[in-house]
């Protein structure tokens, strides 16, 4: 009976639980962490301070599938009742009074803390947005409720451990290790973040004095300044263009294998995907320095001041991509800037066009709605109001909302009230409207220079081609396109491409391939023009993993009795951290029997251990790839191929999930895979 008393009073008390934050105001949480990787198993002893804010009879804690005991409400014992989604704890609570409550937990997390194995250690990641903390940490799910974290973590001694906030001190026993972390100010749980595994650092110091770690793996050393590049200078950029001084004690970058995203904004502590972790070579193609910039941006905007709910989550995605894109301004100039704004239009338009289009206050909005619309709104508004106006509105609104929540109108009264502008219309254009002003996107992007080049950003082709007298594209077209609009300068060149005749364009070919931009030749390398061979094995030599990979498959394919000679040149060539030039030349390399084909054996074998857990999804994805367009599945592969359709990461998990139900159709494989299938169930 006391059992459904309790419960009807939990029914009564909270029939919507997003109103606990009306009623319970959590200030403090300190919890010290044991993570077991072994088990997968994190437990803990968690003490809460809370202040209650109403009369209540109850209150929760969310806590996914976990076990409790030794729950202690002002050090005393206390009922609660653990559905496994929260934990809710009777007394009476009165309004104004601070409670203390201390527990022990244990969970087995299925999400939101990620055990990972890379090579033969251990590696432990969180992610909570979308995912919800709760899973590993006892917390409260709702954003509007900003706590204080403070962590005590132990964990084996030859294991580094990153989180939240400022390391006090780390403790050490023969084995393990425990290292103290203080956070000192507020923040919503999805925020909280750990990251754990064998890292070395480099350290280096803003303008204003704040502590910058760059953590990297220990055999990455050489990576570490093509990733991090332009961190500082974002880094001060930002607090000089923000105008409102860096909101935490530090900041810090950890890359961690199979991450979800490119990188989540954790509060002091940004965890992004180790593809990220590049060469220098790499960096032409595929680089951090927009995520970077992106996720650095979000410590203001998220999780300085976080929106209340995903009506305002432009709050967040659009100025940090809006941010984001003037760091860059400041790294790769004007041009670069507008270049991308008009990416971002172009993006935003074909959605309209396909009839995917929302307004930007709807919560169902797309990615590319919260983050470019935001981002062009930002950059009208701020054209409209003058950008002395806008900085002023920018730290009024953060300084105002400070480590609390906010919704849209707080930005957009400040502007108001800075500006004396009624922007009644600039809501209604765009945050309300699901269409997008695109004479006003046209007007703007025509007061750039470079822009005087673009007919229209309304219709594709992006631009009017101009012909001589006798129809043909002059050559000095490609270079009179200003720098940076690759799109329009490879439309010139792909038109020519296109033509039978198109060695009239001869001088337009000979320019593009004289050509230093990468995009330029990277077409060249798709198409491998007739005329052109000598100059189209040249870019096999380029220091650009990807146009190889286009001219090693171009190559290979269009002149088969220099096949051999292709793949010599690119024998030792690995590519980005996908491996993505050696598996395509291990399958080459197996479609070709004049080459090395004693070697057979080794390249098969090669390219299968690509797909083992060890490697990164990325490569796992790779090399299923080849091997499925190869069809040479043997029993390791296939293994492999069934342990990744249990993966985390929902992309490559659905990739394999597909093929293995392709392959269970075919007579080949059917009765090989059930049969595996079915030892893997016993084991």
């Amino acid at each position: 009976m006391r059992y459904l008393i309790f419960v009807l009073i939990i029914f009564i008390c909270f029939s919507s639980e997003a109103q606990q934050v009306e009623y319970v105001d959590f200030k403090t949480v300190n919890a010290r962490l044991v993570i077991v990787p072994d088990s997968t198993k994190v437990s803990g002893k968690v003490k809460y301070s809370f202040e209650i804010l109403e009369n209540i009879d109850s209150i929760y804690i969310d806590a996914i599938n976990m076990k409790f005991k030794d729950v202690l409400l002002n050090d005393k014992k206390i009922e609660f009742i653990n559905d496994l989604k929260k934990v809710w704890f009777k007394s009476k609570f009165r309004k104004n009074v601070t409670y203390s409550l201390t527990f022990n937990y244990v969970a087995y997390p299925k999400k939101a803390m990620y055990f990972v194995k890379r090579n033969e250690d251990w590696q432990i990641w969180t992610q909570g947005q979308g995912k919800f903390t709760s899973n590993w940490l006892p917390s409260i799910d709702d954003t509007n409720d900003k706590i204080e974290f403070d962590f005590s973590i132990v964990n084996y001694a030859d294991y580094k451990v990153i989180a939240n906030g400022k390391l006090i001190k780390r403790e050490g026993a023969v084995n393990i290790s425990q290292w103290h972390f203080n956070m000192q100010k507020p923040m919503s749980s999805y925020l909280v973040a750990l990251a754990i595994g064998k890292y070395d650092k480099k350290e280096i110091t803003s303008k204003s004095g704040i502590p910058l770690e760059l953590y990297y793996y220990p055999e990455d050393s050489a990576k570490v300044e093509p990733t991090y590049r332009y961190t500082k200078q974002m880094f001060d950029f930002l607090e000089e263009e923000i105008g409102v001084p860096f909101p935490w004690q530090n900041y810090k970058q950890v890359p961690v294998k199979d991450f979800l995203y490119s990188g989540m904004e954790n509060t002091s502590l940004t965890i992004f995907s180790d593809d990220f972790m590049i060469d220098k070579t790499s960096f032409v193609d595929k680089n951090y320095v927009n995520v970077n910039a992106h996720e650095l941006a979000h410590q203001w905007f998220g999780d300085f001041v976080t929106a209340t709910e995903g009506k305002h989550h432009w709050l967040q995605e659009g100025f940090a991509t809006y941010y984001a894109l003037l760091a860059e301004r400041d790294i790769f100039g004007e041009d670069y800037y507008y270049n991308r704004l008009y990416e971002y239009a172009k993006q935003l338009i074909v959605q309209e066009q396909e009839d995917k289009a929302t307004a930007l206050l709807d919560p169902k909005a797309s990615s590319i709605t919260f983050y470019k619309k935001g981002a062009w709104a930002l950059h009208v508004l701020k054209e409209r109001v003058g950008e002395q106006v806008f900085k002023k509105a920018v730290i009024n609104y953060l300084n105002k909302h400070a480590y609390k929540n906010v919704e849209t109108n707080d930005f957009i009264s400040e502007v108001e009230k800075i500006s004396g502008q009624d922007l009644s219309d600039f809501e209604k254009d765009w945050l309300l409207s699901k269409e997008l002003p695109i004479s006003k996107m046209r007007a703007t992007l025509k007061k750039n220079e470079s822009i005087a080049f673009l007919e229209t950003i309304e219709h594709t082709p992006y631009l009017s081609y101009r012909t001589d007298k006798n129809g043909f594209i002059p050559s000095s077209l490609v270079h009179e396109l200003p720098k940076g609009f690759y799109i329009e300068r490879l439309a010139v060149l792909s038109e020519a491409l296109k033509k039978p005749d198109y060695p009239t364009y001869k001088d337009l070919i000979e320019e593009a391939f004289n050509s230093k931009e990468i995009k330029i030749r990277q077409l060249l390398a798709k198409h491998s023009p007739d005329g052109f061979k000598k100059e189209s094995e040249t870019l096999l030599l380029d220091a650009s993993y990807t146009t190889i990979e286009i001219a090693l498959s171009n190559l290979w394919s269009k002149f088969p009795k220099d096949r051999a000679k292709y793949l010599d040149a690119t024998k030792d060539v690995v590519g980005f951290n996908d491996k993505n030039v050696r598996t395509l030349w291990l399958a080459l390399a197996l479609l070709t029997p004049e080459y090395n084909s004693g070697f057979n054996t080794v390249y098969i074998k090669e390219l299968s251990d690509y797909t083992s857990s060890k490697y990164s999804f990325q490569t796992r994805q790779n090399a299923f790839s080849f091997i499925n367009n190869l069809q040479i599945f043997n029993i390791e592969t296939l293994i492999n191929l069934i342990d990744a359709t249990a993966h985390h990461n929902w992309r490559f998990k659905s990739f394999a999930r597909d093929l293995l139900k392709s392959l269970s159709e075919e007579e080949k494989y059917k009765e090989i895979i059930a049969n595996l299938q079915e030892q893997l169930k016993e084991q």
